[in-house]
């Protein structure tokens, strides 16, 4: 009975650290469903498919959040606008550090592109 305890203590340790660690997910998991709901409004037929705190920030390149596929609807400056194949309408930023494979983009292309949180584009292809 003795040597049962140490073995109980560490699965219940294992047990509450496991919940601890997996907590913090399931609350930003909520934040992000709330704040995606808060950011499209029923009347408007285009989404922004960055998140609201992103978009404010820095635009330099970094780790890769997803990929958008679709057509270059707008080009000005760094600021391109894509239509996915959903509809909706995304806003990529690009500069010199974007790798742009095939050569430079148009307005009619149909484009792919790894970008950051922030709305970076790090490649268009």
């Amino acid at each position: 009975m003795k040597n049962d305890h140490p073995k109980i203590y560490l699965a219940t340790i294992g047990g509450l650290t496991a919940m601890l660690l997996a907590v913090p997910s399931f609350s930003m998991a909520g934040q992000k469903h709330e704040e995606k709901a808060k950011a499209v409004s029923p009347s408007s037929s285009t989404k922004s498919l960055i998140p609201p705190a992103a978009r404010h920030s820095d635009n330099r390149p970094g780790p890769a959040w997803r990929t958008i596929g679709g057509t270059v609807k707008q080009m000005r400056d760094t600021v391109y606008t894509i239509e996915d194949y959903e509809g909706n309408q995304v806003q990529l930023f690009v500069s010199r550090e974007t790798k742009q494979l095939g050569g430079r983009k148009k307005v009619g292309d149909h484009v792919r592109a790894e970008i950051t949180h922030s709305g970076f584009a790090n490649s268009i292809q």
